[in-house]
């Protein structure tokens, strides 16, 4: 039984190696569409491996609230935020007092945001109030301009 507070399902999780389960097909994740060839659904450890990234644990989640003295986030809490990168080399910085600065970005897909941006943005505010640090916001529309094969007038 997970201890209180524990990551639900965490210690179930496992990278699969590559290996496809019986009935699993190409999966495809981009900015754009999601498609999967599982009636499983997406293959998060698959999607981990592949993009590179690090399981949230809940070794990772009590270094969180150790080192800063802040609560969780309850989407860190609750497993709906699953990945990360980095994360370890941020609580590093601070717990040796070397200053840092947080930088995201968004490239909106349509003429205006939407709700779908919001989790990203809660993360990082949360992120920002813990650690006590800048925040650097940059809103471009490279990424269309480097995935869908358009022009830099067509990407604007």
């Amino acid at each position: 039984m997970a201890g209180e507070g524990a990551v639900p399902g965490v210690e179930k999780l496992s990278l699969q190696d590559g290996e496809k389960e019986e009935g699993e097909g190409e999966q495809l994740i981009t900015p754009w569409e999601v498609t999967s060839g599982s009636q499983k659904g997406v293959n998060y450890d698959k999607l981990i491996a592949q993009f590179g990234s690090t399981k949230i644990d809940q070794a990772l989640v009590d270094r969180i609230v150790r080192v800063t003295g802040k609560p969780a986030h309850h989407l860190l809490t609750r497993g709906m935020i699953f990945s990360h990168r980095d994360v370890n080399l941020i609580l590093d910085a601070y717990e040796k007092g070397k200053p840092f600065f947080l930088y995201t970005g968004r490239g909106p897909s349509s003429e205006a945001m939407h709700v779908g941006h919001l989790i990203p943005f809660m993360i990082t505010k949360w992120l920002q109030d813990i650690f006590d640090v800048p925040l650097v916001i940059q809103m471009t529309d490279d990424e269309k301009f480097l995935w869908k094969d358009l022009s830099v007038e067509e990407a604007r």
